[in-house]
């Protein structure tokens, strides 16, 4: 006689006292029951194809003596612009003279706000001459911007002085130093 085992063994064998597992395939279980009534929709019909879903809002209270009335976020309610009043913006003629003749120690830089790289500048004395070139160049394109992202102001109309100015300098320190 084999011993028992549970694949084995007849479903309803009383030796081995196990219960049979439930047939693989069958009906499906019923469906949970459902909470609530199920005849109320309690937002209404849904509306029609085309029609506007927006629902109308009562208007808002009126603003209460002493408080400014409801800005934007990340806007001053006194100047409805981001942080208060715009900062004056950065002439170009003024970065370019400061950067010509002080762009070495990265005066340019602390002109226009970005006193982390005017450090770096100013403690590699402008990169060895190589970021204060750099910085020159990109500066008599137009490309530079102050620290807020901002255009430096005046650069259309004094750019062609600038341009003639630079390359005079930069000779004559080049001819100076040859000499």
């Amino acid at each position: 006689m084999s011993s028992p085992s549970h694949y084995g063994s007849e479903p309803d064998d009383p030796r081995d006292g196990r219960v049979p597992p439930p047939a693989p395939y069958g009906d499906p279980p019923p469906p949970p029951p459902a909470y609530g009534p199920q005849d109320h929709n309690p937002y209404g019909p849904p509306p029609a194809y085309g029609q506007d879903l927006q629902q109308p809002y009562p208007p808002p209270p009126p603003p209460v003596y002493g408080q400014y009335p409801q800005q934007p976020y990340g806007q001053l309610p006194a100047y409805g612009m981001p942080y208060g009043p715009p900062a004056e913006q950065k002439s170009f003629v003024v970065t370019w003279l400061l950067s010509l003749f002080l762009g070495v120690f990265g005066a340019d830089r602390f002109y226009l706000g970005k006193s982390g790289t005017a450090l770096l500048k100013l403690f590699t004395c402008g990169g060895a001459g190589l970021w204060y070139l750099v910085d020159l160049i990109i500066l008599l394109t137009g490309s530079m911007r102050d620290i807020r992202g901002a255009a430096l102001t005046g650069y259309e109309e004094n750019k062609k002085v600038a341009w003639i100015v630079t390359a005079v300098f930069i000779l004559i320190s080049i001819g100076g130093n040859a000499g």
